[in-house]
């Protein structure tokens, strides 16, 4: 059997041990290999009432090694600390296994009052030096809506301009501005794309969010694609196994196009244990990508 025979004799044989799966076979066979995509957390909901010890070693304990820490949470890391508490927030992250992925902060761009729009663009600057100041490489940010005030065309350029300021800004400080899919129609993909299209700064880097928006025609993997250029290094997703969010087929999407990035997890719900649910879910990633 020469090289090409063999070559679709397994394209094929993994086509019919995936059931007949109309997958491509690439993917099939990229998942065969190690993924590089790591999963880590968001302090959203399960990480929220840890003090920064306890969240770095319940992310040791859970094999979830990178966090994204949400602001006004117990971690307690806001631009408040001194230049000696950040040097050892730093170290604690240094010390550890743990990475410090970014900061999720709540700054937005698309408010009709100019002031308050000023205020946000100002709040991303001090908050990107407390990135850099910890050991992070980014910040999260998000625009959460389109007011029916102005039209859209003006509010999605605002957000553009903003995020091209903070991108500035960021790209001095060696950090990345990782936008949101986020908000009452700005989380459609057509609306995410318009703004991406007037964004120039090459910090500033769509972080995908697992909306049910995604859905909308023309689905879920024609939007995928019509954004994938601006992918930064983080995702975020909700509980693998809850819902109806086809999360294998978009881990098909992110594993066929090589993404390395942190799937950082946001999750929303209660579980009565927070560590066991936290390593069940490594579990799912991993099989749904390929991983260890």
């Amino acid at each position: 059997m020469d090289n090409h025979s063999r070559r679709q004799f397994i394209q094929k044989s993994l086509v019919f041990g995936a059931g007949l799966s109309l997958i491509d076979p690439s993917i099939l066979m990229a998942k065969a290999k190690k993924t590089r995509m790591k999963l880590g957390l968001v302090t959203y909901q399960w990480g929220r009432d840890w003090d920064l010890p306890t969240l770095i070693e319940n992310c040791e304990k859970t094999g979830l090694l990178g966090v994204e820490l949400r602001t006004e949470h117990a971690h307690g890391v806001e631009t408040s600390l001194s230049s000696k508490q950040r040097e050892e927030v730093r170290k604690r992250f240094a010390d550890s296994s743990v990475t410090c992925v970014g900061y999720g902060s709540n700054f937005d761009y698309h408010h009709v009052d100019q002031d308050l729009v000023r205020k946000n663009i100002e709040g991303t600057k001090e908050y990107i030096k407390l990135c850099k100041d910890i050991g992070a490489t980014g910040i999260k940010v998000k625009p959460n809506g389109l007011p029916e005030e102005v039209s859209k065309e003006k509010t999605i350029a605002q957000i553009a301009a903003s995020l091209n300021e903070v991108g500035r800004f960021a790209s001095d400080q060696g950090q990345l501005v990782r936008v949101e899919v986020h908000g009452k129609l700005t989380q459609e993909i057509p609306n995410m794309k318009a703004i991406f299209e007037q964004v120039t700064e090459k910090s500033v880097k769509i972080c995908w969010n697992c909306n049910d928006e995604d859905l909308l025609a023309p689905g879920l993997e024609a939007n995928f694609n019509s954004v994938k250029k601006w992918f930064g290094d983080t995702v975020h997703i909700r509980e693998l196994n809850v819902g109806e969010y086809p999360y294998q087929d978009l881990m098909d999407l992110f594993v066929g196009m090589n993404y390395k990035g942190w799937i950082l997890l946001e999750a929303r719900t209660e579980p009565a244990d927070r560590i066991s649910a936290m390593k069940e879910q490594l579990n799912l990633f991993n099989k749904m990508t390929g991983g260890k």
